[in-house]
């Protein structure tokens, strides 16, 4: 069942109960990039330039710059612009509690997936 505070957001925004998950899509699709998932961990660390993510993931600029836009669209950073640079940051209120969170249940949840997949149960 659907939150009914998502749902009094969406109708005031014009769209219906059905069209709801779309914006999930958009939400976890997000997440569904390992370049992105990279960015996220690293800017859990604090702020960073473009440069500085290039840098440290080994990622090209033009991927860094796609990935950040999606990000940015979808409130999972911020932006601060000191000079001709442009520091990002992880959203502190929602997205960082967030990745705790997914952190834990992946800990407690999906760790045995991977053991399986590597080849055997841990004993």
């Amino acid at each position: 069942m659907i939150n009914k505070a998502i749902l009094k957001s969406f109708h005031k925004e014009g769209f219906y109960k059905e069209e709801i998950y779309g914006a999930y899509k958009i939400f976890f699709g997000t997440l569904i990039s390992e370049s992105r998932l990279k960015i996220i961990n690293l800017l859990r660390k604090g702020s960073k330039n473009v440069s500085e993510i290039i840098k440290e993931l080994k990622i090209d600029q033009t991927a860094v710059s796609h990935d950040l836009s999606r990000l940015k669209d979808c409130g999972f950073v911020d932006v601060e612009i000191e000079g001709k640079y442009r520091y990002y940051r992880l959203n502190e209120q929602t997205i960082k509690p967030l990745m705790g969170l997914i952190d834990k249940h992946m800990a407690e949840h999906c760790i045995h997936i991977l053991r399986k997949l590597k080849g055997g149960e841990r004993k």
